[in-house]
């Protein structure tokens, strides 16, 4: 794999996310279900959003592979990116419902238990992740990739689904260190799925082991990054600025970084693993800069 020549401009994100959105709302909507549930699908899926996992998707094929010009171009990866967040989307439903954290805003409007019911929510959901499976192993180009897509997928949903354990149901019996065990939740909750998508990106791009393993390194230290940047917004932002409720992480007695830090030292955690993860995209050269773009943007953001 060269490294050496300057490679292309990227694929403009506002077109990756287009390309996503209308493959999320083409399948939906072909799919032939009940009308209820595809309009509360779309209202969860093509809710307002920075689409970072599927960014990660394809900003890790163009690591290995070089510049995308279109994801029309390459059905996998466009499948990969649309997969992973319907994946997103579920969580964020489930996660937002009365037995979970109970909210009522999500990205600036009500939530989908409050705009519909919460037997929708539940089964919009359900559908948004079965889909996700369906999508991928649709528009593989072969069986094979297709089962090795599904898996990654699979593995970063069930992961992402322990960390909600961790982090709602927690077991003080587990005698953990605080740090190690916020750390825990922080990986899985919310690292696993970013894992996944980078993993998943690779792995379209047919990915020898050298940079497979750089892009997972990569993942962690932005999984974790993105995590204490939220843990920060929730205690340093508005809920206008959010679109969500803020402070309800320290009323609901959770572990969070500037908890366990200060505010400070979340912040000098947040530039450490930014840095880190920069660092483990060497072996990828030129390729990998908008990866390296995306996690400085990801360190930066302030919603």
């Amino acid at each position: 794999m060269s490294t050496e020549t300057a490679p292309g401009p990227a694929l403009p994100t506002d077109r990756l996310i287009a390309q996503v959105d209308a493959t999320l709302r083409g399948y939906v909507e072909g799919r032939g279900l009940p009308t209820g549930l595809i309009d509360a699908v779309l209202y969860a899926g093509l809710g307002p959003g920075k689409r970072v996992r599927p960014m990660l998707v394809v900003r890790a094929f163009e690591a290995v592979r070089g510049p995308v010009a279109s994801l029309d171009e390459h059905p996998d990866l466009l499948a990969a990116a649309t997969a992973i967040e319907m994946v997103h989307a579920f969580s964020l439903v489930h996660d937002d419902l009365p037995a979970m954290d109970d909210d009522d805003l999500r990205r600036g409007r009500p939530t989908l238990h409050v705009h519909t019911s919460e037997a929708m929510a539940v089964l919009a959901g359900d559908a948004l992740t079965s889909l996700a499976f369906e999508i991928v192993l649709r528009d593989a180009s072969d069986p094979g990739l297709g089962a090795t897509l599904a898996g990654e997928l699979a593995a970063g949903t069930t992961d992402m689904i322990a960390g909600q354990v961790y982090d709602t149901l927690p077991d003080p019996a587990a005698g953990d260190p605080t740090l190690a065990r916020l750390q825990r939740t922080h990986r899985h909750k919310t690292g696993a799925l970013l894992r996944a998508a980078c993993r998943m990106g690779a792995i379209c791009a047919a990915a020898d082991d050298r940079a497979l393993a750089a892009l997972t390194a990569f993942a962690d230290d932005v999984g974790l990054m993105f995590q204490v940047v939220d843990d920060l917004l929730d205690v340093t932002a508005e809920a206008e600025q959010l679109g969500k409720a803020t402070h309800k992480d320290a009323a609901a007695g959770k572990l969070t970084y500037p908890g366990l830090m200060g505010i400070d030292g979340a912040r000098d955690e947040v530039q450490r693993l930014r840095a880190a993860a920069r660092a483990a995209l060497a072996p990828l050269g030129n390729r990998a800069e908008p990866l390296r773009q995306l996690a400085d943007d990801l360190a930066a953001r302030r919603r």
